[in-house]
């Protein structure tokens, strides 16, 4: 029997978590760090808005043979959305608008440096644990979810 969840059984309990970071702050190594200290399994964001003074993002022409799709951001910036999960290898998809509206969005690589504020609000799947594997069809480390129960 495979580890691996099939997408429509996979279910669980919620617990939730509030934080909130300050200027200077960088969010993604604040976010992994959050996550380490509470022992999460199955984290991931529910919801988050604030500001940001940089940002480095891989954006979505990114494949085995072209990794090198990145950009470095250098100014303020809205969040107007950030989703994704938070395991030891976080996935974190971002969109950003700036002083006249115009939005970027990319996966996230770092250098998230707060500005004002990032209001974040963390779930966790209670009774599941997510890891990442490489997977050979993308080229990149995949979600891999399974039940608590299953684990080591």
């Amino acid at each position: 029997m495979s580890d691996r969840l099939p997408i429509d059984r996979v279910g669980s309990a919620l617990r939730v978590f509030a934080l909130r970071l300050g200027p200077g702050q960088e969010l993604l190594s604040s976010l992994l760090a959050f996550v380490e200290e509470r022992q999460l399994k199955a984290p991931f964001i529910i919801t988050c808005v604030g500001s940001v003074t940089k940002a480095t993002l891989r954006l979505a022409n990114a494949s085995l043979e072209n990794t090198n799709e990145v950009v470095c951001l250098q100014e303020r910036f809205e969040i107007v959305s950030l989703v994704g999960t938070l395991n030891t290898e976080a996935h974190l998809h971002i969109c950003l608008a700036d002083k006249e509206g115009r939005t970027i969005g990319g996966h996230v690589l770092g250098d998230l440096e707060v500005f004002t504020t990032a209001e974040l609000v963390v779930g966790e799947a209670s009774d599941l644990h997510f890891t990442r594997e490489l997977d050979s069809r993308t080229g990149f480390p995949e979600l891999v979810i399974q039940k608590r129960s299953e684990q080591i």
